[in-house]
């Protein structure tokens, strides 16, 4: 399952076809988009398939398995035990940033990041109108580290909301502890609202995870996203869960959902993840295995077989966060290079804002074989002597 290179090229794939449609490349392989290229666990195909045969795809409710198995999932793996009332679906957690931003910020308030970051969470606070208030990790050989001077005097300096990730994307952080207690200190001082996206937290390499709802006793001015596209490899299904503790917040976020006409999952959603969360743990315990391995693999290949590559430190994620600055080659060149002549693409660093440019963000949740394939391209079919000419 897990080795099959299964074709995602023709199924409106916005990983495959999208790119390959607008470069005109047709055996490009992408390593973008972080979703994984492997078949998901037979019980989810097994149990969408049942709901197919059943013929009437009508409007579903949330059930309460659905939300006892979120809950049993959290306390079995993310350390925390939410209760079944904090646990909300909304399709995407993107979704629910944007709109807690919409309303619980005015035009031109600032939320603060720490950047480089996923550019979805940064368009939604710029294309509300809002002001991204950016917190430049530090980068320690090859370890990225939270600047709390800054952070704190940027909270301060009248950010309205803290938006977390973790574990990060794109660096591969998993944010100790320490780390996250220092966070929520500032920010109850200041009286901020916490958003941490956790989709990632099943990908967890070193240490543990540990979830910002482990602060809420202390303070629960927090909102937590949660959702099962990414370790079941689900996110066209549209599955993820907001969880709040503050009846006023979680009271609140309900309203707005209803006010963007947000209320039931799709038809195949509940059925899928059910299956997931009932008979998916060994399914993701040997996708782990499999992307470990590639983790450990592209580490190596970047680090001895490339001059001027260096992978950072990854806790978390499938994604790795290569740093090419030594190369001395732009941007602008990197692309070429990729698209045109390795026929491979990877997500270039400026996307994730002006502090991730020098670098890339590599997927490797594809079987081996496909990934080994991009590699090899991308070293084989550049004439790297004459770049450092």
């Amino acid at each position: 399952m897990f080795d099959n290179i299964v074709s995602r090229r023709y199924t409106n794939c916005a990983k495959w076809d999208e790119i390959i449609d607008e470069y005109g490349i047709e055996d490009l392989i992408p390593l973008t988009v972080a979703d994984m290229d492997y078949r998901v666990a037979p019980e989810i195909i097994n149990a969408v398939i049942d709901a197919a045969n059943h013929g009437i795809y009508g409007y579903t409710n949330v059930s309460e398995k659905y939300i006892e198995l979120s809950k049993i999932w959290a306390k079995n793996n993310y350390g925390f035990c939410p209760e079944n009332e904090w646990i909300v679906y909304c399709p995407r957690i993107i979704q629910a940033i944007s709109l807690i931003i919409q309303n619980n910020t005015n035009i031109n308030d600032k939320i603060l990041v720490l950047t480089p970051l996923y550019d979805p969470i940064q368009n939604a606070v710029r294309i509300n109108g809002r002001e991204l208030v950016e917190c430049p990790l530090l980068l320690n050989k090859g370890h990225y580290e939270i600047d709390f001077e800054d952070f704190e005097k940027k909270i301060k300096g009248g950010a309205k909301i803290f938006i977390s990730v973790s574990p990060h994307n794109p660096v591969g952080r998993v944010w100790s502890e320490e780390e996250i207690r220092k966070t929520v200190e500032i920010c109850k001082q200041y009286n901020v609202l916490i958003i941490s996206d956790e989709t990632h937290a099943d990908f967890i390499w070193k240490n543990r995870f540990i979830s910002y709802a482990s602060f809420y006793d202390y303070y629960d001015n927090i909102i937590i996203g949660l959702s099962t596209s990414k370790n079941f490899n689900i996110a066209g299904l549209e599955a993820s869960n907001i969880v709040i503790k503050n009846k006023d917040l979680r009271d609140s976020f309900k309203y707005l959902l209803r006010q963007a006409g947000i209320h039931n999952p799709s038809y195949f959603c509940i059925p899928a993840v059910i299956a997931a969360y009932e008979y998916g743990s060994e399914w993701l315990k040997i996708a782990k295995e499999k992307i470990k391995d590639n983790i450990d693999f592209a580490k190596k290949f970047f680090e001895t077989q490339m001059i001027g590559f260096k992978v950072a430190d990854i806790e978390g994620t499938y994604l790795l966060w290569v740093d090419y600055r030594d190369t001395g080659i732009s941007e602008e060149m990197l692309k070429d290079l990729m698209l045109y002549k390795a026929h491979i693409s990877f997500s270039l660093g400026s996307g994730f804002g002006e502090n991730g440019r020098g670098f890339f963000r590599v997927n490797v949740a594809l079987p081996k074989e496909k990934l080994e394939e991009a590699l090899l391209r991308f070293k084989n079919n550049i004439n790297w002597g004459e770049i450092y000419e």
